[in-house]
């Protein structure tokens, strides 16, 4: 039992073809749309990255000084999270907090005349000052070290910061 095949149609080759339609312009449109999108990502991208260029170590000195602080006390917070609370665990952070500390009035040129940033960034190295003299031996000593810390910085970033 054979199947019957299916007869070709033939195309008559002089016979007029049905007309096109005009190609929408929409394509053109979004192609034209997104090719500006992604130049003018690029530019802003390039602008942007100039103007950081231009920037000199002054400009960064403040935003380097406070993310080295809070590195040092995520680090110490770590430690403390860790159980691992021995002065020799934690000194070498401390040590580096109370260093920073010193870099503080300089990084602010415009708050150095400000008696109460003077007195904050003092009350900051003075807190250091006496952990250093009698560094913290436990984990209990560590806590009460960072509340400390913590509540310095708390307060000049509660004047100063906004």
């Amino acid at each position: 039992m054979s199947t019957p095949q299916p007869q070709a149609t033939k195309v008559d080759p002089s016979a007029p073809r049905p007309p096109r339609k005009p190609p929408s312009a929409a394509g053109r449109y979004l192609f034209l749309f997104l090719l500006g999108l992604v130049i003018g990502i690029i530019t802003v991208v390039m602008l942007l990255r100039s103007l950081e260029g231009r920037k000199t170590w002054q400009d960064h000195y403040p935003t380097a000084a406070m993310q080295l602080m809070s590195a040092h006390t995520a680090q110490l917070r770590q430690k403390l999270d860790a159980n691992r609370c021995a002065a020799t665990d934690v000194l070498p952070h401390l040590q580096a907090l109370r260093m920073v500390g010193n870099d503080l009035d300089p990084a602010f040129p415009d708050l150095r005349d400000s008696t109460r940033f003077a007195g904050h960034t003092g009350s900051y190295r003075a807190t250091l000052d006496q952990v250093l003299s009698s560094p913290p031996m436990n984990c209990a000593g560590l806590k009460s070290t960072l509340e400390a810390i913590g509540g310095d910085c708390k307060a000049c970033h509660g004047d100063f910061r906004g």
